[in-house]
């Protein structure tokens, strides 16, 4: 198994949800099966991913506006996924090597760059939802 790097795998996942996001409205629809975040329906305290699936759906339909107010930070992925796309196709194909390790104190500052966001949008999200 070949090793992915982190925004490799970030736009992995991004993919995935972009596909499922396509396909999601059909199946509520028929189904009636919806996603709850368990934290909020738990606590009534929206998670700071709270409005993702709402925002990738609306992305994907091009409903850029209501993407942005359920969450914001999906157009973060959403440019993750375009700029790293190139380059995972690439190394999938075999035209460039696998990824270099991150050093130390880079890793460190995304991760709390990535913890600060997060702590970002769980503000925005309590704010979305009527807590401040």
């Amino acid at each position: 198994m070949r090793d992915y790097s982190v925004p490799e795998r970030l736009t992995m996942i991004g993919l995935t949800a972009g596909a499922i996001a396509g396909v999601w409205p059909t199946v509520t629809r028929t189904t009636g099966v919806s996603v709850l975040c368990p934290l909020r329906t738990l606590t009534g305290i929206p998670c700071p991913f709270c409005g993702m699936t709402t925002a990738a759906t609306a992305l994907v339909a091009g409903e850029l506006r209501t993407a942005v107010l359920a969450n914001p930070f999906v157009l973060g992925l959403a440019a993750l996924v375009l700029a790293v796309l190139p380059v995972l196709a690439a190394r999938t194909v075999g035209l460039a090597g696998p990824p270099s390790p991150w050093p130390d104190g880079v890793r460190r500052r995304t991760q709390q760059a990535l913890c600060v966001l997060a702590f970002v949008s769980w503000l925005y999200q309590l704010h979305r939802f009527g807590w401040f």
